[in-house]
């Protein structure tokens, strides 16, 4: 069957958004840009904040965004429903003094970030992508276009690499950038002139490897669509574009959209979900709205959490590492994720909350459970409910290479996430 036209059109947005966010920092400012188009109004954290709060608004803490909409009749104890998600993927990121090499090659030095699988980054061109931190204390966006590569070992020098492949992590993943001497470049430079600054004022830095290739659609009926860092701008963008749809029909509580950084590396930062961030924001529009403590807690009591990232997909060439009964496929619908030692945040209460979304949508579901033997991996869902204390439920759509530089997802399943979202977003 042919993919929906808007699904296509969803899928092409979606590739536009992953080029525009080779790192969490351009994607917390890509969703900024967005949503200000959409006629969201950026605060600053340091400034004070309207009051009263009805309206739209956005803010960026580093590579973490959180928008809401404040409903005109919105009270001390209007509860909320956050759409989360996570702005960082795995991948390589520059070391201290990043500029390397030998035997006449340049090389840069990076460290390995969160848990890539580190093959898939041989034999691709690669961009720098991140921000500079200057003299004067200002961040500027950096990327560069193609200018990286990790490459492969030939076969005739290892005779046995289709039998395994073993990558160290420091020698075997430097990637070249030029040739010549390490004394006669500077990698930061190229960064410097592609974010139109002096290499001189540059104080500080966090810069990581995107893939330089465009997501994709192909396939049978074009159902594929391939792309690095669906892991998780996939959701980023199903929540950006949900919630810019849904905020005009926004009326009996507050819909907010939170990015977090860092899921990848565990959460515990300033700007992840371990963090304030959410608490701080959820406080700060409570308080513009004239809530005391006792509206506080009442609101978060009647307040929701769907936290979205991506699953797996029943892998046709390893059937045995999957659940043999509950098989998720892509193209099927997005995926309620359940874990019995609350890995994923979803209860009873909350598979009927997002089924029931789910069925107002008109979209059909998926579940996703992990093989009793094979590790579950966790989301930001269990930190939120935990640092927050409101009931959360995990969700997302299955893929399959996750963690690979570049990740196969399901053209339909991008575009019924977001519907769902909006629904859920709307109310």
């Amino acid at each position: 069957m042919p993919v929906p036209a808007a699904a296509r059109t969803h899928a092409d947005d979606l590739a536009d958004f992953v080029a525009a966010s080779p790192s969490s920092y351009h994607a917390a400012a890509e969703v900024a840009r967005r949503l200000r188009d959409a006629g969201f109004r950026e605060l600053s954290e340091d400034e004070a904040w309207p009051t009263p709060a009805a309206g739209r608004f956005l803010v960026v803490r580093d590579g973490a965004v959180i928008a809401w909409v404040v409903p005109m009749g919105a009270s001390a104890s209007t509860a909320v429903r956050v759409f989360g998600a996570h702005s960082d993927s795995p991948g390589f990121k520059l070391k201290p003094r990043p500029t390397t090499g030998r035997l006449g090659w340049l090389q840069a030095g990076v460290e390995v970030y969160g848990g890539p699988l580190l093959n898939s980054w041989l034999d691709r061109e690669l961009r720098l992508a991140g921000r500079l931190v200057l003299d004067d204390g200002t961040a500027v966006l950096a990327a560069t276009g193609p200018m990286l590569r990790l490459p492969q070992l030939a076969i005739h020098l290892d005779r046995s690499v289709n039998d395994h492949l073993a990558l160290d992590k420091q020698a075997h993943t430097q990637p070249v950038w030029g040739l010549g001497e390490p004394d006669s470049a500077d990698i930061l430079g190229a960064l410097a002139e592609a974010a139109g600054v002096d290499a001189a004022r540059i104080r500080g830095y966090d810069i990581v490897t995107a893939d330089a290739a465009r997501g994709e659609v192909f396939g049978r009926d074009d159902v594929f669509f391939a792309s690095g860092r669906l892991d998780d701008l996939a959701s980023v963008h199903a929540g950006t574009v949900a919630l810019t749809r849904a905020a005009a029909g926004v009326e009996d509580h507050i819909a907010m959209l939170a990015v977090f950084d860092h899921e990848e590396i565990g959460s515990e930062t300033r700007s992840g979900a371990a963090g304030p961030f959410l608490a701080d924001v959820i406080e700060r529009v409570q308080l513009s709205l004239g809530a005391d403590r006792e509206e506080q807690l009442r609101a978060l009591a009647a307040s929701w959490c769907v936290s979205s990232d991506v699953g797996h997909s029943v892998h046709p060439n390893y059937a045995d590492k999957h659940d043999p009964v509950v098989r998720p496929v892509l193209g099927s619908g997005p995926i309620l994720k359940i874990n019995a030692n609350q890995r994923y945040a979803t209860d009873g209460v909350g598979a009927a909350a997002w089924n029931g979304w789910c069925a107002d949508a008109g979209v059909s579901g998926q579940e996703f459970v992990s093989n009793n033997a094979v590790p579950c991996g966790s989301t930001i869902g269990p930190i939120t409910a935990t640092r927050i204390g409101i009931r959360t439920v995990d969700v997302g759509i299955p893929i399959l290479s996750m963690h690979s530089a570049r990740e196969l997802a399901g053209v339909t399943d991008l575009w019924d996430l977001t519907r769902v979202a909006e629904t859920y977003l709307r109310g």
